[in-house]
Protein backbone atom coordinates (compact mmCIF):
# COMPACT_ATOMS: atom_id res chain seq x y z
CA UNK A 1 0.00 0.00 0.00
CA UNK A 2 1.44 3.66 -0.73
CA UNK A 3 2.34 5.63 2.42
CA UNK A 4 -0.60 8.50 1.08
CA UNK A 5 -3.32 5.55 0.74
CA UNK A 6 -1.74 4.00 4.48
CA UNK A 7 -2.30 7.62 5.27
CA UNK A 8 -5.72 7.85 4.41
CA UNK A 9 -6.58 4.59 5.63
CA UNK A 10 -5.05 5.22 9.34
CA UNK A 11 -6.94 8.75 9.39
CA UNK A 12 -10.53 6.90 8.39
CA UNK A 13 -9.13 4.56 11.48
CA UNK A 14 -9.08 7.21 13.41
CA UNK A 15 -12.06 9.27 12.81
CA UNK A 16 -13.86 5.89 13.09
CA UNK A 17 -12.89 4.77 16.35
CA UNK A 18 -13.70 8.07 17.84
CA UNK A 19 -17.21 8.28 15.96
CA UNK A 20 -18.00 4.78 17.12
CA UNK A 21 -16.98 5.08 20.92
CA UNK A 22 -19.42 8.53 21.13
CA UNK A 23 -22.00 6.74 19.56
CA UNK A 24 -21.82 3.33 19.33
CA UNK A 25 -21.41 0.59 16.48
CA UNK A 26 -24.17 1.84 14.46
CA UNK A 27 -23.37 5.34 13.87
CA UNK A 28 -24.10 6.31 10.06
CA UNK A 29 -21.13 5.37 7.38
CA UNK A 30 -21.99 9.29 5.63
CA UNK A 31 -21.16 10.63 9.42
CA UNK A 32 -17.91 8.76 9.59
CA UNK A 33 -17.05 10.18 6.16
CA UNK A 34 -18.15 13.13 6.89
CA UNK A 35 -16.03 13.82 9.82
CA UNK A 36 -13.24 12.45 8.32
CA UNK A 37 -13.64 15.47 5.60
CA UNK A 38 -13.92 12.62 2.75
CA UNK A 39 -16.51 11.24 0.07
CA UNK A 40 -18.42 8.34 1.21
CA UNK A 41 -17.15 6.83 -1.76
CA UNK A 42 -13.61 7.31 -0.49
CA UNK A 43 -15.17 5.65 2.69
CA UNK A 44 -16.05 2.91 0.93
CA UNK A 45 -13.03 2.26 -1.14
CA UNK A 46 -11.14 1.64 1.79
CA UNK A 47 -13.72 -0.53 3.93
CA UNK A 48 -16.59 -1.90 1.19
CA UNK A 49 -18.76 -2.57 4.39
CA UNK A 50 -19.04 -1.55 8.22
CA UNK A 51 -18.13 -5.00 9.31
CA UNK A 52 -14.65 -4.23 7.32
CA UNK A 53 -14.54 -1.37 8.36
CA UNK A 54 -14.91 -2.40 12.09
CA UNK A 55 -12.72 -5.97 11.77
CA UNK A 56 -9.98 -3.46 10.63
CA UNK A 57 -10.63 -0.86 14.07
CA UNK A 58 -11.16 -3.75 15.72
CA UNK A 59 -8.10 -6.38 15.21
CA UNK A 60 -5.33 -4.36 16.90
CA UNK A 61 -6.97 -4.93 20.29
CA UNK A 62 -8.45 -8.63 19.44
CA UNK A 63 -4.78 -9.43 18.62
CA UNK A 64 -3.86 -7.85 22.21
CA UNK A 65 -6.32 -8.99 23.95
CA UNK A 66 -5.15 -13.04 22.53
CA UNK A 67 -1.85 -11.69 23.32
CA UNK A 68 -2.46 -10.82 27.16
CA UNK A 69 -4.05 -13.99 27.30
CA UNK A 70 -0.96 -15.90 26.24
CA UNK A 71 1.01 -13.62 28.63
CA UNK A 72 -1.25 -14.34 31.46
CA UNK A 73 -1.45 -18.23 30.62
CA UNK A 74 3.04 -17.94 31.49
CA UNK A 75 2.26 -16.44 34.61
CA UNK A 76 0.72 -15.89 37.75
CA UNK A 77 -2.44 -17.85 39.28
CA UNK A 78 -4.80 -19.79 36.91
CA UNK A 79 -7.67 -18.20 38.59
CA UNK A 80 -5.79 -14.40 38.49
CA UNK A 81 -4.84 -15.19 35.21
CA UNK A 82 -9.01 -15.93 34.38
CA UNK A 83 -10.17 -13.16 35.87
CA UNK A 84 -7.33 -10.25 34.53
CA UNK A 85 -8.60 -11.80 31.23
CA UNK A 86 -12.00 -11.01 31.47
CA UNK A 87 -11.37 -7.63 33.04
CA UNK A 88 -9.43 -6.50 30.75
CA UNK A 89 -12.05 -8.10 27.64
CA UNK A 90 -14.79 -6.56 29.16
CA UNK A 91 -12.91 -2.68 30.12
CA UNK A 92 -12.21 -2.80 26.19
CA UNK A 93 -15.23 -3.60 25.14
CA UNK A 94 -16.75 -0.84 26.63
CA UNK A 95 -14.96 1.52 24.79
CA UNK A 96 -17.05 0.61 21.61
CA UNK A 97 -21.19 1.01 22.56
CA UNK A 98 -22.81 -1.84 20.77
CA UNK A 99 -19.77 -4.18 19.70
CA UNK A 100 -20.63 -6.74 22.07
CA UNK A 101 -24.05 -7.71 19.98
CA UNK A 102 -21.58 -7.55 16.66
CA UNK A 103 -19.04 -10.04 18.36
CA UNK A 104 -21.59 -12.50 19.38
CA UNK A 105 -23.14 -12.68 15.89
CA UNK A 106 -19.65 -12.66 14.07
CA UNK A 107 -19.37 -16.28 16.10
CA UNK A 108 -21.68 -17.41 13.90
CA UNK A 109 -21.23 -16.26 10.84
CA UNK A 110 -18.48 -17.44 9.17
CA UNK A 111 -18.97 -15.16 6.19
CA UNK A 112 -18.26 -12.23 8.60
CA UNK A 113 -15.20 -10.45 8.76
CA UNK A 114 -15.19 -10.30 12.21
CA UNK A 115 -15.35 -14.21 12.45
CA UNK A 116 -12.33 -15.52 12.45
CA UNK A 117 -10.99 -12.35 14.97
CA UNK A 118 -13.92 -13.62 17.39
CA UNK A 119 -13.50 -17.08 17.07
CA UNK A 120 -9.98 -16.33 18.00
CA UNK A 121 -10.85 -14.58 20.71
CA UNK A 122 -12.88 -16.50 22.35
CA UNK A 123 -10.66 -19.26 21.76
CA UNK A 124 -8.40 -17.61 24.09
CA UNK A 125 -10.62 -16.96 27.04
CA UNK A 126 -11.79 -20.99 26.67
CA UNK A 127 -7.63 -21.87 27.52
CA UNK A 128 -7.41 -19.61 30.39
CA UNK A 129 -10.87 -21.18 31.59
CA UNK A 130 -9.69 -24.92 30.38
CA UNK A 131 -5.97 -24.21 32.21
CA UNK A 132 -8.13 -22.69 35.68
CA UNK A 133 -10.45 -25.98 35.47
CA UNK A 134 -7.50 -28.23 35.23
CA UNK A 135 -6.13 -26.98 38.18
CA UNK A 136 -9.49 -26.85 40.23
CA UNK A 137 -9.79 -23.47 40.51
CA UNK A 138 -12.84 -22.88 38.10
CA UNK A 139 -16.29 -24.97 38.15
CA UNK A 140 -16.05 -27.57 34.95
CA UNK A 141 -19.76 -26.80 33.76
CA UNK A 142 -18.64 -23.38 31.91
CA UNK A 143 -16.73 -23.60 28.77
CA UNK A 144 -15.10 -20.58 26.44
CA UNK A 145 -18.64 -19.73 24.75
CA UNK A 146 -19.89 -19.12 28.39
CA UNK A 147 -17.20 -17.24 29.03
CA UNK A 148 -17.69 -15.25 25.53
CA UNK A 149 -21.18 -14.29 27.08
CA UNK A 150 -20.53 -13.28 29.96
CA UNK A 151 -18.04 -10.64 28.64
CA UNK A 152 -21.04 -9.47 26.17
CA UNK A 153 -22.86 -9.53 29.44
CA UNK A 154 -20.87 -7.39 31.99
CA UNK A 155 -19.94 -4.74 28.64
CA UNK A 156 -23.62 -4.49 28.13
CA UNK A 157 -24.23 -3.80 31.85
CA UNK A 158 -21.43 -1.35 32.37
CA UNK A 159 -22.88 0.64 29.40
CA UNK A 160 -26.21 1.20 30.83
CA UNK A 161 -25.79 4.42 32.72
CA UNK A 162 -28.11 3.59 35.31
CA UNK A 163 -26.76 0.55 36.07
CA UNK A 164 -22.82 1.06 35.73
CA UNK A 165 -21.85 2.13 38.87
CA UNK A 166 -22.75 -1.44 39.78
CA UNK A 167 -20.76 -2.81 37.32
CA UNK A 168 -17.82 -3.42 38.88
CA UNK A 169 -19.53 -4.92 41.51
CA UNK A 170 -21.70 -7.42 39.73
CA UNK A 171 -17.80 -8.54 38.03
CA UNK A 172 -16.39 -9.40 40.97
CA UNK A 173 -20.02 -11.40 41.97
CA UNK A 174 -19.73 -13.15 38.74
CA UNK A 175 -16.16 -14.06 38.70
CA UNK A 176 -16.31 -15.19 42.15
CA UNK A 177 -19.18 -17.24 40.72
CA UNK A 178 -16.82 -18.51 38.62
CA UNK A 179 -14.13 -19.78 40.86
CA UNK A 180 -14.27 -22.78 42.91
CA UNK A 181 -11.32 -22.43 45.25
CA UNK A 182 -12.89 -20.90 48.87
CA UNK A 183 -11.87 -17.53 49.25
CA UNK A 184 -11.02 -17.07 46.02
CA UNK A 185 -11.35 -13.53 45.00
CA UNK A 186 -10.66 -11.18 41.91
CA UNK A 187 -7.72 -9.29 42.40
CA UNK A 188 -8.58 -5.49 43.04
CA UNK A 189 -4.99 -4.64 41.55
CA UNK A 190 -6.04 -6.21 38.24
CA UNK A 191 -8.59 -3.64 37.33
CA UNK A 192 -8.13 -1.41 34.79
CA UNK A 193 -9.40 2.04 34.42
CA UNK A 194 -12.79 2.35 32.92
CA UNK A 195 -12.74 4.40 29.83
CA UNK A 196 -15.77 6.26 28.57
Amino acid sequence: MRADARKNRDHLLAVAGAAIGEQGVDVSLRDIARRADVGLATLLRHFPTREALLEALLRTSFDELTALARELEASGSHEDALVSWVRACVAWTTEYRGVTVLMAAAIEDTESALHASCVTLRAAGARLLTRAQAAGAARGDIDGADVFALVAMLAWLGDQSSLAPRADHLFDVVASAILTRPGSRPAEAERPERRR
